[in-house]
């Protein structure tokens, strides 16, 4: 297992943890706090953290589950101390909305307004949409990433969904 080597300080098994884990981390991140200026000092602080507290991983909950705990609760902390103005992430930032030679100008514009709608969610509930559908998590995983009752996530989700279906208008399938 990658985590006892790490305990035993294998830079090597290290390594390939940071390499597993920072293109997840970074997409997590940057949906969640928008600024792209502090994903990865985030993901660097969340690793160091595992690096430096790799003994209190128990096995209790996955690893994916641990790690990604850390880094909500390292944003969420980034997010409190952040006092810059949020602003609104341009196509050009992070995400590409870039049509492959497949999708149509529909399939655009539906991305287009479902990030628009993602990104006036707060940090919380944006925190919700990501784990579970841009990272396959169920709610009892999302719930302890989020240290939070598996109750508060379904009621985020609940209020996440609503608001991106006000904000999309229409039913889904006319967009696709």
């Amino acid at each position: 297992m990658v985590m006892s080597r790490i305990r035993q300080r294998d830079l090597t098994a290290f390594e390939d943890l940071y390499r597993r884990y920072r293109i997840r981390l970074g997409r997590f991140l940057f949906r969640l706090v928008r600024r792209p200026h502090m994903v990865e000092e985030i993901i660097d602080d969340t690793l160091m953290v595992v690096w430096e507290r790799a003994a209190s991983f128990n096995g209790e909950s996955k690893l994916s589950t641990w790690i990604f705990a850390i880094a909500y609760r390292k944003a969420m902390k980034a997010l409190r101390k952040q006092d810059e103005p949020l602003q609104d992430p341009g196509p050009d930032e992070g995400v590409s909305l870039d049509p492959t030679p497949e999708d149509d100008a529909r399939r655009l514009s539906l991305q287009v307004l479902l990030l628009e709608a993602i990104g006036e969610l707060s940090p919380e509930h944006r925190a919700v949409v990501e784990l579970t559908y841009f990272n396959e998590m169920g709610y009892r995983e999302i719930a302890e990433i989020m240290g939070c009752p598996v109750d508060t996530v379904k009621t985020r989700m609940f209020h996440a969904r609503r608001h991106m279906k006000r904000r999309i208008g229409g039913r889904l399938a006319d967009w696709l």
